[in-house]
């Protein structure tokens, strides 16, 4: 028996995915719950296993396609399945001899688009006061199974408009046909390449699917396309700065060669939210230095004592403690703003999330209840996430809830920058690399490692003079690190 694996629900808000890697070929013998794909989301690589145990009989999709949920990627013939198959074709054809008669359209719309999901050019079974099915010669008639009374009604409707002396066609094909006319206004043209979906959608949006760009496999237009064309021919045209146009790009290759390359989902997932933040936040950035010459040098005397088996004490995670500190002090920053309802939400957990630079982007994994973990715990759970990070391994749970980010780019260098809120929370830390300097000590001129403090903020909720207390005050925590090490 040939069975269709689907694309699951893979989350909360999540409706499609991008195919990382396929793991097996047709021809192939699998087990249940075996791993046949890898699905790069919003923020995540998961792998994708398959219940189904048998013989890969075909792949629908390849490498780097964008799949909604629902969509068809493989066919398995299941082993010792032919009894069990004839089993669901008798309950399939009783089914289909007495339909339920009280189904609404959208019932029978989503009916067609389980069936016919992997079609190139699918699209919804018309209205039956459209005319959708014509009617079939006597001969065909005479050899077909038992019709449903859904079926006879749409013929004889049919006979009744004038169309009872053509051939018939099969309903799919009237469906598209009719269909893509309400769409484009001509017969003449082949229907574009889209799913029951999809085409809703561009109904429902005012959209010629004709005169959008397919990005999906052999052409095939998405959701997503419809929604570009959307944004870019529909939609007033802004940039996320605040209102004003942007500029249609010029055409590159006039000047020279290029390359396009496309955006990973990580990526635009990024840029998509880095937009918002700066589009609805009012960012203001707050400078500051610490003099962190003894919390260097008891972090490595501690180091080198814990040996190479010992956890990583890194500066990200004493600075991480020291703001869960500071949160509880100073909890409006540690809260979202309802701009709508006119309320400041104040959150009495304080998970803070630490931004991860990986070979296919930045991720912001969370740690979570950071104020009740110890330095040497947040220091574990940061190396092990991180690692996580960097392999693709993280879940959706585990970059979900932050109130505060951290962003250290002291490992690659620069002395101050501007990091972006992440939305909706209300402030971020950047840490720039630390450098020695000469300063005067107690009238003494002695060589300090000083390291830069960036902290920007959404003014909405927080105020210049709080901002200044928040980083003076961090920076006092690290110029006398005693009390905050106390628990490592």
């Amino acid at each position: 028996m040939a069975t269709e694996f689907r694309i699951p629900e893979l989350g909360e808000n999540i409706t499609e995915a991008d195919i990382a890697e396929i793991l097996v070929k047709e021809g192939d013998e699998i087990e249940a719950e075996q791993t046949v794909m890898e699905l790069e989301t919003e923020k995540a690589v998961v792998e994708l296993p398959c219940p189904h145990a048998g013989k890969v009989a075909k792949v629908h999709v390849s490498e780097g396609d964008t799949v909604e949920v629902g969509t068809v990627v493989l066919t398995i013939e299941e082993a010792g399945g032919g009894e069990e198959g004839a089993g669901g074709d008798e309950e399939s054809k009783s089914e289909e001899e007495e339909p339920d008669e009280d189904a609404s359209d959208e019932d029978r719309d989503e009916d067609s688009d389980e069936s016919d999901g992997d079609e190139e050019t699918e699209d919804e079974e018309p209205d039956e006061e459209q005319g959708g099915e014509k009617s079939e010669p006597k001969e065909k008639k005479d050899a077909a199974p038992k019709k449903s009374k859904k079926k006879k009604k749409s013929a004889e409707e049919s006979k009744e408009d004038g169309d009872g002396s053509e051939p018939s066609q099969p309903k799919r094909a009237a469906a598209t046909k009719e269909s893509d006319a309400e769409e484009s206004g001509e017969d003449d043209r082949p229907p574009p390449p889209a799913g029951p979906a999809t085409r809703r959608l561009a109904r429902k949006l005012g959209v010629d699917l004709y005169q959008v760009s397919g990005s999906g496999k052999g052409g095939r237009i998405v959701t997503a396309d419809v929604e570009a064309y959307v944004r870019d021919h529909l939609a007033p045209r802004e940039s996320t700065s605040g209102g004003i146009q942007s500029p249609q790009l010029p055409d590159f290759s006039k000047f020279g060669p290029v390359e396009r390359k496309k955006l990973s989902k990580l990526r635009r997932t990024s840029a998509a939210q880095l937009s918002t933040s700066w589009q609805v936040i009012p960012h203001v950035t707050q400078h500051d230095e610490a003099d962190v010459t003894e919390l260097e040098s008891v972090r490595r005397r501690y180091m080198n004592s814990a040996g190479k088996e010992g956890p990583k004490i890194t500066v990200t995670a004493i600075v991480l403690k020291a703001c869960a500190q500071l949160l509880r002090e100073m909890p409006h920053f540690n809260s979202s703003l309802d701009f709508e309802a006119g309320e400041l939400i104040l959150k009495d957990y304080f998970h803070i999330g630490v931004a991860v630079d990986t070979e296919h982007g930045l991720v912001v994994p969370v740690i979570r209840d950071a104020d009740e973990k110890s330095i040497l715990e947040i220091a574990e759970e940061l190396t092990e996430l991180a690692a996580r990070a960097r392999d693709r391994k993280l879940d959706m749970s585990d970059m979900q809830g932050g109130t505060f980010t951290i962003t250290n780019l002291g490992g690659i260098g620069g002395t101050s920058f501007t990091p972006i809120v992440n939305h909706p929370e209300v402030a971020i830390l950047g840490l720039s690399r630390s450098q020695k300097r000469l300063s005067l000590v107690e009238g003494e001129l002695e060589e300090r490692l000083i390291l830069p403090l960036s902290l920007s903020y959404d003014h909405r909720v927080i105020d210049g003079a709080d901002a200044a207390r928040f980083i003076v005050r961090l920076s006092a925590l690290l110029s006398q690190p005693f009390g905050l090490l106390a628990n490592v």
